[in-house]
């Protein structure tokens, strides 16, 4: 039979390795006693944080041209040609290699509006072209972004789309992060080991959470800004001796 004391002891120096948080980027979730096996352990979460900058960014840039009737539209195409070499153009100039830039399709429709009578009182043909730029040129992008205006003040119809930045990558820096990450882990549980009078040993269990990419200054969303933050909380039991 377990003596009172000793159990009432075990029970407290549960109860004091499981209060709290701790600091310095890491935090302690609880500890248990495993009283079938009689084994004390402490579970604890380790914070792995990191600034990267993105270094992939995806630009999509649209432009269209319009008139009436259709004996314009053999027009209109030769103007959207013109048009698409015009920005393909400042684009090379501005850096980006040939490689980086990729023009899409020109899609054509026609808007047709009526009177009350149903009967037409204007049509209208509008082809609309895109432009995709893929580059590791992130900073080259928001220069260019602003020397589009040029072309939008010359009167080009330009859609300037926000580009969409990534980082992609996360597996050069993800050893050293689970590192840092089981080491925080390590320094809370042997802070409250410490504060009960025992010492943390080896790791019975570990659980590695997501890495989780997101911009900087933002909860959600990993693709409008430049800079990231890449996170990573990692749980681990360990034993106490």
């Amino acid at each position: 039979m377990n003596n009172p004391v000793n159990r009432c002891n075990t029970i407290l120096a549960a109860l004091l390795l499981a209060a709290g948080i701790a600091t310095a980027g890491y935090f302690v979730g609880r500890t248990m006693y495993n009283a079938n096996v009689g084994i004390n352990t402490a579970e604890a979460k380790g914070l792995a944080e990191r600034r990267v900058e993105a270094d992939r960014a995806l630009w999509k840039i649209q432009y269209s041209v319009s008139g009436p009737g259709s004996a314009q539209v053999a027009r209109l195409y030769e103007k959207s040609e013109a048009d698409q070499a015009q920005i393909v153009q400042l684009l090379l100039d501005s850096g980006f290699d040939k490689a980086e830039i990729s023009p899409g399709v020109i899609d054509y429709r026609k808007e047709e509006y009526r009177g009350d009578n149903q009967k037409l009182v204007e049509e209208k043909h509008i082809l609309v072209g895109s432009i995709d730029v893929e580059t590791s040129k992130v900073r080259l992008v928001a220069e260019v972004r602003a020397k589009l205006n040029k072309l939008i003040a010359q009167g080009l119809d330009i859609q300037n789309n926000a580009p969409a930045y990534h980082f992609t990558k996360l597996n050069e820096i993800k050893p050293e992060m689970v590192k840092e990450a089981t080491t925080n882990a390590r320094i809370a549980a042997n802070e409250f080991a410490t504060n009960a009078g025992v010492k943390v040993g080896g790791i019975r269990y570990a659980q590695q959470g997501g890495f989780v990419v997101h911009d900087i200054g933002e909860e959600y969303g990993d693709s409008k800004s430049l800079e990231k933050e890449v996170r990573l909380v990692t749980t681990i039991t360990f034993y106490l001796d």
